[in-house]
């Protein structure tokens, strides 16, 4: 593992480890690294259900995705996701997930919005879905946690068992992929190297999947790693500052950068 991963994720756990309060980790990594808490840790603001959002315990419905204790929890009934509303092309992800006893989840990267009527908007169709199974122990394949579900197999299979903290690392840029589970790299390809996968896209949502099993969620954090647009500089003054704001942003939307 590169040094500069290994200071990243031991800042991130420090943050996170050292506060019981999440409002104080987002201390630790908010700011000039640019980390972003995608979760706030009291409710689903940013964050919209896709697919099943209730279910019926009795004659009480209830939510399918809910927030207790600081987690994101998925009750496990029915199928869909909860998808972070942003699009980003290139990020960091940093989370934390528990399992139930024959868990089957995913995070999902760079994918469209899910409809239920269209098969092919889930995240493994229209993306990239991450896989998260409970088979600690298993053979890697193109199914197991940690694969590029049905794609790509992972190096190893660095699942922790069912009730135990996982924490996974996920840096997009452009068409390489990595993924660090619990410390280990996981994954680490050029999607161009592979045929199936070459053309998916490189921008789209992140989600997590709701596969009919109970899963929790905590510390989810993500950086845009988007690089900005910025035009040649040959002239100064209030004009010229205009004209290459103007020139900046146009470059941006032509390239799908952003500029600040």
């Amino acid at each position: 593992m590169r040094v500069t991963t290994l200071v990243l994720v031991t800042t991130l756990i420090a943050g996170f480890a050292g506060s019981s309060a999440i409002a104080e980790a987002h201390g630790v990594i908010y700011g000039a690294g640019g980390w972003i808490p995608a979760f706030n840790g009291y409710d689903l603001s940013g964050w919209v259900v896709e697919g099943t959002a209730t279910y019926k315990d009795g004659d009480v419905e209830k939510p399918v995705w809910y927030v207790e204790d600081g987690k994101i929890i998925c009750a496990g009934k029915g199928f869909g996701f909860l998808r972070y509303d942003k699009s980003l092309c290139d990020f960091r992800l940093y989370l934390e997930f528990r399992m139930s006893e024959k868990c089957n989840s995913g995070i999902g990267i760079r994918a469209d919005k899910f409809d239920p009527k269209k098969p092919d908007t889930r995240p493994s169709v229209s993306g990239f879905e991450i896989q998260i199974f409970d088979d600690a122990g298993k053979e890697p394949d193109v199914h197991s946690s940690m694969s590029l579900y049905r794609y790509v197999a992972p190096k190893k299979n660095a699942i922790k068992p069912a009730g135990e903290w996982n924490w996974v690392l996920i840096t997009a840029r452009g068409t390489h992929l990595e993924v660090i589970l619990n410390g280990q790299v996981v994954q680490d390809i050029d999607q161009t190297q592979f045929d199936a996968i070459k053309d998916k896209p490189l921008c789209g949502y992140f989600s997590v999947q709701n596969h009919g099993h109970y899963i929790e969620f905590k510390n989810i954090f993500y950086k845009d790693l988007t690089p900005t647009c910025a035009p040649h500089v040959h002239r100064v003054g209030p004009l010229a500052r205009l004209v290459q704001r103007l020139r900046a942003n146009q470059s941006a939307m032509s390239c799908g950068c952003t500029t600040r």
